[in-house]
Parts: structure tokens; sequence; C-alpha cells
């Protein structure tokens, strides 16, 4: 490449770094480099292929369970991060898993209902999904996927790839590497962040706090054998349990106020 043109390219790249700076809900720096529109159209994508793949579980009792848990945390999301309404779609799947997507989209395995025992503890998981989508954690590492293979592609190139390998990838971006097999973990800073936004977000839905401790608890017991926290791009469950109670007495004020104002959550499976 002629010395001009990589001197223009190294502009242009640093032009859209600059102007990509943001910062998440904890007031973290962070570098987005793609909008929000072009974020929610790959969530909403990703989910109709997820919804294709997978089974989905015709319960009835499940569905207003987990939909009545979601409408109160979602209840709770600023405007800014999702203008309209949340779609849920309850996976029938032994996965103990949730996840949370860019333009509004929830899906939750059911395989998680065994080991979230009550409406406290679905609502620390779902809570957690949705503070992903609201720090743009899939933004970050789309970007950064960018960034390491030195370019900085326009989304809609991103979008209209047609060969699987680059709908894989940003699928597993946005969350989704169990499922499409392209593991792309998020960072235990961006696991940490989210564990503090779910949490914020469950109190002030009125749910108790103390679910997302109890929930992490189980998940412990549940997955015997795990790797220590230094081979694991996740924090421990010890870790996760510490920082939890660490910003308890603050997210126990928070529900307090909640449930002054009649917020009061009564999801349960029957």
């Amino acid at each position: 490449m002629p010395l001009s043109l990589k001197k223009s390219a190294i502009s242009l790249c640093a032009v859209a770094v600059i102007s990509a700076c943001a910062s998440s809900p904890t007031g973290r720096d962070q570098l987005l480099l793609f909008s929000d529109q072009e974020m929610a159209s790959m969530g909403a994508q990703s989910f109709e292929q997820i919804k294709q793949q997978e089974k989905i579980s015709g319960d009835s009792v499940l569905n207003r369970y987990v939909q009545c848990v979601a409408r109160h945390i979602t209840a709770q999301v600023p405007k800014q991060y999702h203008q309209s309404g949340w779609e849920v779609v309850v996976f029938d799947s032994k996965q103990a898993n949730a996840f949370a997507l860019p333009g509004g989209k929830i899906g939750v395995y059911t395989g998680l209902l065994d080991i979230a025992e009550n409406q406290h503890q679905l609502a620390s998981v779902i809570g957690h999904e949705v503070g992903h989508v609201m720090a743009d954690h899939s933004n970050e590492r789309l970007t950064h996927s960018q960034l390491t293979g030195l370019t900085v592609a326009a989304a809609g190139v991103a979008l209209s790839a047609a060969d699987a390998e680059n709908k894989a990838l940003w699928m597993a971006a946005l969350g989704l590497g169990v499922q499409v097999g392209v593991m792309l973990p998020y960072s235990r800073t961006q696991e940490s962040e989210s564990d503090v936004i779910g949490l914020d977000l469950m109190a002030k839905a009125g749910f108790d706090p103390q679910g997302s401790v109890d929930l992490w608890r189980n998940m412990a017991k549940a997955s015997n054998g795990a790797p220590p926290e230094f081979f694991s791009t996740h924090p421990s469950h010890s870790t996760r349990i510490a920082d939890l109670q660490a910003n308890m007495s603050r997210a126990q004020g928070i529900a307090e106020q909640a449930r002054k104002k009649g917020l009061k959550p009564d999801c349960r499976i029957q």
C-alpha cells in the first residue's frame, strides 16, 4: 500500500477511535465503533436464528413465570438503552443458561430453573444478562475484534456478510458462543460490571438482592470441579459472591425504597 494511503487509513482509524469513546453505566471508559441501531439489528438477527435452532418451550406455566420476572426487571431499564418492549423466549433445554441481546431480546433456558430456585434468583440472572446489554459489552467485543484485526470495518459489512464464519463470530460477540460453537466469553471486568448493574436492577424492581448470592452458591454446587479463577475469563464463584456481598448493603437499601413504592414482585411457578 502506498505511504499516502497508509497515512489516510491511519487517520481514518484515529478519527473513528476518538469519536467512539463512551462510558458504561458504572462510569468505565469504553471504545465503541458500532451504533445502537447496528447492534440492535445484529441482536434481532441472532435472536431469530436461535429461535430457529433451539426448541421453544410450550409450557405455559414456565413461560408466565419467566415473563413475569423479566417484565419486572426490564421495567427498570432506562429508555435510553431500549425504547420499546422486550421479547422474552423460554427455550426447552437442559442448559443452565440465559442471555440478553441488543434490541430488547431475552432468552432463558429451562435448565436454569433447576438452579435458580425462586423469583429472586432468576431475577439476578436476567438482571445480569440485561446488564451486559446496558453496558454495551457486545459492542465492546466487536470493536476489540475489529481493532485486533487491524481493520475498522463498517457494521454494514458484518451484517451483510453471508458466510457462516463471520456470522458465528459476531453472534459469539453478542454472548451466544455456546449456541454457535464459537467461544468468545465476556471478560472478568465485563462480568463483574454486569453483576453490579444486575444487582441494582433487581433491587430497583423490588426483588431481594440476597437472591444473587444464593444463586451463585447454587451455581458453585452445580459446577463441581470448575476451573480456578486464574484459568478462566469469568470471576470465580467465590469472587462473585464476595463482590455481590460488598454491594449488598447499598442494594438492600435500593430494594427497601422500591418496596415502599409498592414494587413487590410475586412471580411463581404455579
